[in-house]
């Protein structure tokens, strides 16, 4: 039984040795230098973990896949007991340095030691990846909003001639894949989106550049529910206060606790609202908004207050206003209508006179 098992053992071993024998890492694994390597990429994306607006950094764990061609790792399966694909480490051949334009912090990404290599020479590179990017996030629409950040793979320092990027599977199969997607958190995952492009600095060589447009949506459903209605709630008791009899002094209190009410509120809000130093979300400028038609419906509480309780003190209104109001204003205002208005203002006039001649 151990000697049937050796051969297996010793055919991963010869193999192995056989191929990193005289390997040499250093350069790139082509026999003629003007062949390009061609590294077909793919992206999954795994799990969205923090969105920072303040920063304008997004984290993202990602599953990365890439494989290219090595002319020097080849054999003839024959000659090694049929084996097809043998894992070698990732230290000891070549690899591209394909990295990501928008990187800013290099994140907690477990290092994965090794490659499969098939007996065609295609190497096979897995790994999952933390991403940390920079990426310019809109939140004008907040908790309603969608952000669309990029992660733009492409070699360090090889040209275009020396190594070009591919996809590793159709467009369409990367837009829609949500097959290891962890969608429980405060984020949706829409859809990626692939794009190739050659990138090119002030006259110099170009570069190859595949981008994937990560496109995500917020669930608003808690921040409706914990921002939204209390708002709402409020801005309702506040019309409903005008329901209060104005002679008593009720209705002065009930708004200024409204506002204290709304106040605290506010600050509360303050520490879930995003912060940027770029612009404000629309609904920071609908609850100043609310807090203004609070503050002016208080002052508009007030002024009636004061009317109720000076009213015996008052003069009549003179004449002059009554005609300044009754009859020119609405001649302004209704210039369209001037003969209805004419003719509804000759009707009136003698029933004024008579209120003016019983008074």
């Amino acid at each position: 039984g151990g000697w049937m098992s050796e051969p297996s053992e010793s055919a991963l071993r010869r193999l192995s040795h056989h191929l990193l024998a005289h390997y040499q890492k250093g350069t790139r694994p082509v026999r003629d230098w003007r062949t390009t390597t061609n590294v077909a990429i793919d992206l999954m994306v795994y799990a969205i973990l923090s969105v920072d607006e303040k920063n304008q950094v997004l984290t993202t764990y990602i599953w990365y896949r890439q494989h290219w061609t090595d002319e020097f790792l080849k054999w003839d399966p024959a000659r090694f007991d049929n084996l097809t694909q043998i894992s070698l480490p990732v230290e000891s051949i070549w690899v591209p340095d394909i990295l990501i334009n928008e990187f800013v912090d290099v994140g907690k990404s477990p290092h994965v030691p090794y490659v499969y290599v098939s007996h065609h020479g295609e190497v096979q590179n897995l790994k999952p990846i933390q991403v940390m990017t920079a990426c310019s996030l809109d939140i004008y629409n907040f908790p309603f909003d969608v952000q669309n950040c990029s992660l733009t793979f492409t070699s360090w320092l090889h040209h275009i001639r020396d190594i070009n990027l591919s996809l590793w599977r159709q467009p369409e199969l990367v837009k829609f894949d949500r097959s290891v997607f962890m969608n429980q958190g405060e984020w949706e995952l829409l859809y990626v989106l692939s794009h190739f492009q050659e990138f090119s600095v002030k006259s110099s060589d170009s570069y190859a550049e595949m981008k994937f447009y990560v496109v995500i949506r917020r669930r608003p459903l808690f921040y409706t529910v914990s921002l939204l209605l209390p708002s709402i709630f409020l801005m309702v008791m506040d019309i409903v206060g005008f329901y209060l009899p104005p002679h008593s002094g009720e209705r002065v209190s009930f708004k200024i606790t409204l506002l204290l009410g709304y106040s605290v509120f506010l600050i509360i809000v303050s520490d879930t609202l995003p912060a940027t130093a770029v612009g404000t979300p629309l609904i920071g400028i609908y609850f100043v908004v609310c807090m203004a038609l609070l503050v002016i419906s208080l002052t508009e509480t007030i002024l009636i207050v004061c009317l109720v309780h000076k009213q015996d003190l008052q003069p009549h209104v003179p004449e002059w206003v009554k005609h300044l109001l009754l009859e020119r204003a609405t001649i302004l205002l209704c210039i369209r209508d001037r003969k209805k208005f004419s003719q509804s203002l000759d009707t009136s006039r003698p029933v004024e006179n008579n209120d003016s001649t019983g008074k």
